[in-house]
């Protein structure tokens, strides 16, 4: 199976992808998701000037030796550019070679582990009432488990809330759905880490009350706290049995972990910004995180990033893959052949694509019950419409960034 066609395909349905499509000399297709948000063309380029001709004549087969190639051939390594291109072309590698044994890709892993893979998903508001109805929404949608992210009062746009103020500026979407917002400048948010330290304590207390003890509830705080005051909120939630805590305070200071260890019980999930197992190094190894959060797309592939969940089920810390609407169909399914066959899955994180994007990305993964399964199509499951996907081209979109009060400019 001789790669002999490499395709870089820009799409904007909803949003901005980026999607490789490897073709081999004996019509065999596999495609990967590339898309790095707000950074999107940065992956282009590296995957069309650079990793492109690198891969026309190799063996498609050789899966393990072309991401050796790739990654150690560089020189300049790691990085979220270079390991979303890498993780493109593993994936796509894997998917070929799926469709070649005539099975789904969970299959070449070793077999599914479980019968379905358990989800969350984002219940958002201002106020109570407004986060009380999207829970029960999402309830009704079919989650077992829900993140919860509420507005603080003082603070008019915060990471997590939708945004009536950003809805005309992102095509009607959701904020809290898509917060890339498309335009030639990133907006502008606001923070108070001392006011929403006092008030998110008295959401999970109600939300407690409104659903009962049984219902697994997560929190993303969005890398926005220092040490000391992630300690504090992972303590002051513990009455309310949060599922996990994500990134609490920016993880690039793998000892500031160790304070927040100290501190609180409340389980830890980190890895969101990650990109390869030396990221995860010291964390894992002493044990201070129990969910690895890192996606199929930024951590170099199916390959790598089973690397770093067989390095973390040694130390009993379990999976909890990144899932947002910036991770393509096309990384989504590869993150649910992945978690069906490890096992030491914990949960994926899972929003619906909107409609353009599942016409352009032709999908067979099944949402029963609070169970998402990739389906038993050969290869990922997932097909690309080149027709539809040439309807939405590339629109410049930016993450948001936050300001103190006294115009600091702070994590987001």
């Amino acid at each position: 199976m001789i790669i002999d066609r490499a395709e870089v395909v820009v799409t904007s349905p909803d949003r901005n992808f980026v999607t490789l499509k490897l073709t081999t000399d004996d019509g065999l297709t596999g495609l990967g998701d590339a898309t790095l948000n707000g950074r999107e063309l940065s992956v282009v380029s590296y995957l069309r000037d650079h990793v492109v001709p690198l891969l026309l004549g190799r063996d498609a087969a050789r899966i393990e030796d072309t991401w050796q190639f790739l990654y150690r051939s560089a020189y300049w390594r790691r990085g979220p550019v270079t390991m979303a291109a890498i993780a493109a072309v593993d994936v796509a590698l894997w998917d070929i070679k799926a469709k070649a044994a005539g099975m789904p890709l969970y299959q070449l892993l070793g077999g599914a582990c479980r019968s379905g893979l358990l989800a969350y998903g984002h219940a958002s508001g201002k106020e109570l009432p407004e986060l009380f109805d999207s829970v029960r929404e999402h309830q009704e949608q079919g989650f077992r488990a829900i993140r919860i992210q509420s507005g603080v009062p003082g603070l008019v746009n915060i990471y997590g809330i939708a945004s009536n103020a950003r809805f005309e500026a992102n095509a009607g979407v959701r904020y809290d759905h898509e917060p890339a917002q498309r335009g030639a400048l990133p907006a502008e948010e606001d923070w108070d880490s001392r006011a929403y330290l006092r008030h998110l304590p008295t959401v999970f207390e109600a939300v407690r009350n409104e659903f009962g003890p049984e219902l697994p509830l997560l929190h993303d705080a969005h890398h926005r706290l220092t040490p000391i005051q992630a300690a504090r909120l992972g303590r002051s939630l513990e009455p309310y049995d949060l599922f996990w805590l994500e990134d609490c305070t920016p993880a690039e200071n793998q000892e500031a972990l160790r304070l927040v260890r100290r501190h609180t019980v409340t389980p830890l999930a980190i890895g969101e910004v990650f990109n390869t197992v030396w990221d995860y190094q010291q964390i894992i190894r002493e044990q201070l995180i129990d969910y690895v959060r890192s996606a199929v797309t930024h951590t170099g592939g199916i390959t790598h990033l089973r690397r770093v969940l067989d390095f973390a089920a040694q130390y009993q810390i379990k999976s909890g893959m990144h899932g947002p609407t910036d991770i393509s169909p096309v990384g989504m399914a590869a993150a649910l052949h992945l978690g069906l066959a490890i096992h030491n899955f914990g949960i994926q994180e899972y929003m619906p694509h909107g409609a353009k994007t599942n016409a352009v990305f032709r999908q067979t993964f099944t949402w029963d019950n609070g169970l998402l399964h990739p389906g038993e199509q050969p290869g990922i499951g997932v097909d690309l419409d080149l027709d539809e996907a040439g309807k939405y081209p590339y629109a410049q979109a930016y993450l948001p960034f936050n300001r103190l009060a006294d115009g600091t400019v702070h994590d987001w």
